[in-house]
């Protein structure tokens, strides 16, 4: 793994994430395979070579590449006869940049480890355009001296690197930071809810807070949504942050953490997905604020 070009790559999950991370990869020099569940999306992938199946995706790879849903994808991509961890090479590295469990990081830990292969895991945050982009913040978590041969991988995708010592902490500080997000989701709907009551037309109030003391990004995209209610079409799915506040939960659970906070997003979310809108923009989370104020879901 000396030449960072002579990599080669499999990239398994072509979504709105998986698909451009496998296209700046090529654009790298990287010789890159890819597989998608749906065969066709292979296709938005120039210049890489298409693979019917996760075997024909791996077979002779030095890193395998998944960006999957959710922890029942990323298993059964894995684990499953002919997944990733039967067919990957001992000694090349399965790099998860999903948005998983703690618990299945630890799994795919051992299981790799028992067959000679690495897992490390290297969640991002960044949204679509980013991606597309190589914008991304990349958190990899696992040995240093690994790190270190995956860095012209991570140089290919993101405009930064945070690593972590452990997988496990890699997956926890993703999730920390989504928590962040869906938390600061939750304050907007409620605060441009309550001056919209009052009668400050939302986009001005949001002007206001992120021209002072919310000049974030985070306040400055997701609050523009918020304010306008235009959660289409979603950069991120309301039920994949439902997914991922889930995590959160569970994984506070397991570390004797309570998170009252987190609890209420939940609940929101869970309202949202019940009536329907799972497939918008998770800050479409505003909508079930502004009904419970009396608003309506969007505004006139």
């Amino acid at each position: 793994m000396s030449n960072a070009n002579a990599l080669r790559i499999s990239v398994l999950g072509l979504g709105q994430m998986g698909a451009p991370i496998a296209r700046n990869l090529v654009a790298r020099g990287f010789a890159v395979r890819v597989w998608n569940r749906d065969a066709a999306k292979s296709a938005s992938v120039p210049g890489a070579v298409a693979c019917a199946t996760v075997p024909d995706a791996v077979v002779g790879a030095d890193v395998a590449v998944t960006m999957l849903a959710d922890d029942a994808a990323l298993r059964d991509v894995t684990l499953d006869a002919g997944g990733v961890l039967d067919t990957l090479p001992p000694g090349a590295v399965h790099l998860g940049m999903s948005t998983v469990s703690l618990a299945i990081v630890r799994e795919l830990v051992e299981a790799h480890a028992a067959r000679g292969q690495q897992y490390i895991a290297a969640p991002v945050f960044g949204r679509p355009d980013a991606a597309a982009a190589a914008k991304l913040f990349v958190v990899p978590g696992g040995p240093a001296e690994t790190l270190e041969r995956l860095a012209p991988i991570f140089a290919a995708v993101g405009q930064a690197t945070f690593p972590m010592a452990t997988p496990e902490q890699a997956a926890l500080a993703k999730l920390a930071g989504n928590f962040m997000i869906a938390g600061t989701l939750e304050m907007l709907s409620e605060a441009l809810a309550f001056g919209e009551k009052g009668g400050i037309d939302p986009e001005q109030l949001l002007g206001l807070l992120t021209g002072t003391i919310f000049g974030s990004p985070v306040v400055h995209r997701y609050g523009g949504m918020i304010a306008r209610t235009e959660f289409e079409p979603a950069g991120f799915a309301l039920r994949l942050g439902l997914k991922d506040i889930n995590l959160v939960l569970a994984a506070g659970q397991q570390l004797g953490l309570p998170m009252p906070v987190a609890s209420v997003v939940q609940q929101h979310l869970v309202d949202a997905v019940g009536k329907g809108r799972g497939e918008i923009d998770i800050a479409g989370v505003a909508t079930v604020v502004r009904e419970a104020a009396g608003l309506g879901a969007l505004r006139p």
